[in-house]
């Protein structure tokens, strides 16, 4: 219960620039599936402890969980659009 508050209240203030619609999504879909997030969180720390910014990090990371993440979205079933290495699929 408090892990998940503090969880909450951590991830208003990172997304206070993001517009009101979004942030809910957001909100929603951590809420939905936090073990999900804590294992991206941590495949992405684990890869800026190797030496990549956060934006390279994510980038490597984020294709992994395409499918999980489009999902907790309620998106329809979607093709995989990238590559393990992280490059977009042609």
């Amino acid at each position: 219960m408090i892990k998940e508050f503090l969880m909450r209240k951590m991830l208003e203030r990172q997304l206070k620039n993001v517009p009101p619609a979004q942030r809910a999504q957001i909100l929603a879909m951590v809420e939905k599936d936090p073990k999900l997030f804590e294992q991206i969180a941590k495949e992405i720390k684990d890869e800026m402890k190797k030496g990549k910014d956060q934006t390279m990090a994510a980038m490597t990371v984020m294709p992994k969980y395409q499918k999980e993440l489009a999902a907790l979205m309620g998106a329809p079933k979607i093709r995989q659009q990238f590559n393990a290495n992280g490059s977009i699929r042609k």
